[in-house]
């Protein structure tokens, strides 16, 4: 398609990496101002206030999103800086990051969106004209009026035409990069011809593929060699996860269960629970299942009502629990109780490792002392989530993870890092996928005589996909190597699935208008993939408790 000339700063890449550089401070300085005065509006004696911080809720949700966009411009140049010390840092990797910059820091000072209808602002954070004024460098200015354009956007969508390109990955490691393109190759011939099937069909992934995944490592990805696993970090779950759940985000979300039980046993488990549940878990030969949320109680775990009582030489589990993923065909749950209660709070939970039978579609809780049955859902189809109730089920002494009581939150907490990273990564795979459909479709259908991919509503939607799909790719990668390095990354995990999720959300509706009346259609894979984005910005910590939580950590933080 025909497009005006690129705008003046990205005609020189020295001259846009030194304007991303120079108005990277200014952000920064905004971030600092707004923790500062919001900081003072919800602290007492300096010390944070519960009833401050949720009266001040929304200002305090507005700065977990504009401290996410620092972060994910941070996150862009860093990028770019790679890209070009490899002489990779091409035409089209230029504009991205142009339009990375230009929007984000016009959505900074102008209003960055929490919802549909919720818009932060400078002003609900206690900033004013001086803090704004400050803001508008020049570098700023120039990135705000050329970055993000309508050229710029048409430039994009001439380059990405062709796909399935949308940009150099800065992905260093040539491991990495291997593992990249053997997963995308099994997602695209044994998962993406079959994945809408799955869906309307309603049923669950086949036991074969499983069994195939498990073969290539997936369950076992994080696992330490001496358990049976690879030894591998957080970024090669983050490369796994997006191209498995490119495919679709059921397969994508079967390691996910294997990470976090195989987490909590690695960090919290007895000497005989690693040697009894590791070597399973990451053959693939042991499906497990986390037990964690109750109706009543969602991301309130202190509520937690079920309870676990000793019984002889184990426990007896009484209650109910929703939302439970996977549970019929698992082998093992984790299962987060109260043993104590006179302790209402945290300090009264704990976690078990409960081994349960493999249930069938007529049976599909054959344990004595628990039942359950399906929660239909609109996405998110291959494994299935049921409700469970436990009367009297029996769990081994043994079975106490880590053989002590009251550990069960602490032991939880240590894994929301990895959990949230790898939720990023879902979300990152189901971005990409609904921006390949809404291209595909772009291109094939033809209105008024033309594809309508010639129109710059339809190719600008799609270029600004790919920008922001490759912003929540680097965010999630930065977080995975913060992990990788040992570093504490609860703020950092959190905003990478902060993000991720409503970029997957964003990049499913925008493909679904592109599509049309189609799009609305069941037989269109479009349908299948907004109802999967949904649940992205609600489990592992709804978009709200997720930005609550990410603000309360940039306050606490000292640096």
């Amino acid at each position: 398609m025909d497009a005006p000339s690129a705008p003046e700063p990205l005609a020189n890449h020295r001259q846009l990496l030194g304007l991303c550089a120079e108005a990277l401070p200014a952000a920064e300085a905004l971030l600092a101002a707004a923790k500062a005065a919001l900081g003072g509006r919800v602290s007492a004696g300096g010390t944070l206030d519960s009833g401050a911080l949720d009266k001040d809720q929304f200002a305090l949700h507005g700065l977990a999103w504009l401290a996410t966009y620092v972060e994910a411009l941070r996150q862009m140049l860093a990028w770019a800086r790679r890209l070009d010390s490899a002489d990779k840092f091409g035409e089209l990797e230029q504009l991205i990051l142009a339009a990375a910059f230009g929007e984000y820091l016009s959505q900074m000072i102008g209003g960055i969106p929490l919802s549909q209808g919720e818009t932060a602002r400078p002003q609900d954070m206690g900033l004013g004209e001086r803090e704004e004024s400050a803001f508008f460098t020049p570098a700023v200015n120039a990135l705000i009026r050329s970055g993000n354009t309508a050229a710029t956007r048409i430039r994009i969508a001439d380059l990405i035409a062709d796909g399935p390109r949308f940009g150099a990955l800065g992905l260093d490691d040539e491991t990495l990069g291997l593992m990249r393109e053997q997963f995308r190759r099994f997602a695209a011939d044994r998962v993406a011809p079959f994945a809408h099937g799955w869906h309307l069909a309603d049923e669950l992934i086949p036991d074969a593929l499983i069994a195939e995944m498990a073969a290539l490592g997936v369950f076992g990805l994080t696992v330490p060699e001496e358990w049976g696993g690879l030894g591998l970090g957080k970024t090669a779950m983050c490369v796994v996860t997006e191209e498995l759940s490119r495919g679709y985000i059921g397969v994508g979300s079967l390691g996910t269960r294997s990470e976090i039980a195989a987490e909590l046993i690695r960090l919290g488990g007895t000497p005989e629970q690693k040697q009894k549940y590791l070597p399973g878990i990451a053959s693939g030969a042991i499906l497990p299942t986390a037990v964690f949320t109750e109706p009543n109680t969602g991301s309130d775990l202190a509520s937690l009502r079920t309870r676990a009582t000793r019984d002889g030489a184990g426990w007896r589990v009484t209650g109910a629990k929703t939302w439970i993923t996977h549970a019929a065909r698992s082998d093992l749950m984790t299962l987060l109780v109260r043993t104590n209660a006179a302790d209402p709070g945290y300090g009264g939970l704990s976690m078990f490792l409960a081994e349960k039978p493999r249930g069938t579609n007529g049976n599909p809780f054959p344990a004595q002392g628990m039942n359950g049955s399906e929660i239909r859902v609109l996405g998110y189809r291959g494994m299935k989530e049921y409700e469970i109730a436990f009367d009297g089920f029996w769990v081994p002494a043994e079975g106490l993870l880590g053989g002590v009581e009251g550990q069960g939150f602490k032991q939880l907490m240590a894994t929301f890092e990895s959990a949230r990273i790898q939720t990023a990564a879902r979300a990152v795979g189901v971005a990409a996928n609904a921006l390949e459909l809404g291209l595909d479709y772009a291109r094939t259908r033809n209105q008024f005589g033309k594809p309508i991919y010639a129109f710059p509503r339809v190719s600008g939607k799609l270029a600004w996909m790919a920008v922001e799909t490759m912003i929540a790719r680097q965010l999630a990668w930065f977080a995975a190597g913060e992990k990788d390095r040992d570093r504490r990354c609860d703020i950092e995990a959190g905003m990478a699935k902060l993000l991720a999720a409503r970029v997957a959300w964003s990049n499913a509706d925008n493909a679904l208008q592109i599509h049309g009346g189609n799009g609305y259609a069941l037989e269109y894979q479009i349908s299948r993939v907004l109802c999967d984005a949904r649940i992205l910005s609600i489990f592992e910590g709804a978009a709200e408790i997720q930005a609550h939580v990410v603000a309360r950590g940039l306050l606490s933080r000292r640096n």
